[in-house]
C-alpha cells in the first residue's frame, strides 16, 4: 500500500557521513537500572562502526541524557517518566558505556528530551564538518533514535538507521518504528551494507 501511493523511496548515502550514537550510556544499557534493558548485541554492532569511522577519520557524535538535581531541565517530561530523576549529572548512569567511550576530537552532546538536535548544537557541528549523511545508531528506537532521525531528515540530511545497531525495550514499538521510519523519514540500513559503504573511504 505504502509503496503504491510514493511512500518509501531510498535516499541512499552520500559523501561525507557522521556516525551518531545515541544514548548508549550505562543508565539504558545497564539492567540494574530501571530504565535499561539488555542491549548487548547493538552495543557491540555499533562499537564496529566506531572502530571503522575512527580508522576512516570520520566525524562521530555521542549523545547523553542528563538532569539538574532538581529536575527542572526535564521539565513535564519527567512527569511522564519519572524514572528520568536517575539520569541527574553526577550519577554514573549519564555516561557513555564503556565498550563505547569517546575519545579525543568526538563529542558528546547532552539533552534533556529525544532528539539529539534539540536544545543541542549537532545540526550546526555537523554544518560545520560539511556532513551530508547521518548513521544513526543507539537507543531507543521509538523514542530517542525515532526523534532524532526526524530531526535529521528536517535537517536536510541523508538518514541512515543502521538495524542491528538500535534498540528498544518493547521488540513491537522497535519494529514499528523502524518500518515507518522506514517508510517516510530514512532509510534503515543493515550493518553489512552500512560497513561496505564505509569501507570506500581512505584512511
Amino acid at each position: 500500500m505504502y509503496a503504491s501511493r510514493g511512500f518509501g523511496n531510498k535516499v541512499g548515502f552520500g559523501q561525507k557521513p557522521a556516525l551518531l550514537i545515541i544514548d548508549f550510556i550505562k543508565g539504558f544499557t545497564d539492567t540494574d537500572c530501571p530504565l535499561g534493558s539488555n542491549l548487548d548485541a547493538e552495543v557491540l554492532a555499533t562499537k564496529q562502526l566506531l572502530e571503522l569511522f575512527r580508522e576512516k577519520k570520520l566525524p562521530v557524535h555521542f549523545t547523553t541524557t542528563a538532569y539538574d538535581e532538581a529536575m527542572v531541565s526535564a521539565g513535564v517530561f519527567v512527569k511522564k517518566v519519572p524514572s528520568l530523576a536517575h539520569l541527574k549529572f553526577g550519577s554514573n548512569w549519564i555516561e557513555i558505556d564503556d565498550r563505547l567511550t569517546p575519545i579525543s576530537g568526538e563529542v558528546v552532546w547532552t539533552k534533556q528530551y529525544a532528539s539529539a538536535f534539540f536544545g543541542t548544537a549537532l545540526a550546526s557541528a555537523l554544518s560545520a564538518q560539511k556532513v551530508d549523511t547521518l548513521i544513526v545508531t543507539g537507543c531507543t528506537t521509538s523514542g530517542c533514535v525515532r526523534a532524532s532521525a526526524v530531526d535529521s531528515c528536517q535537517h536536510g540530511l541523508l538518514t541512515n538507521v543502521v538495524r542491528e545497531c538500535v534498540g528498544d525495550r518493547s521488540a513491537s514499538a522497535h519494529e514499528a518504528n523502524l518500518n515507518d521510519l522506514n517508510t517516510k523519514y530514512a532509510d534503515v540500513v543493515s550493518l553489512a551494507e552500512t560497513i561496505n559503504y564505509l569501507k570506500k573511504f581512505p584512511q
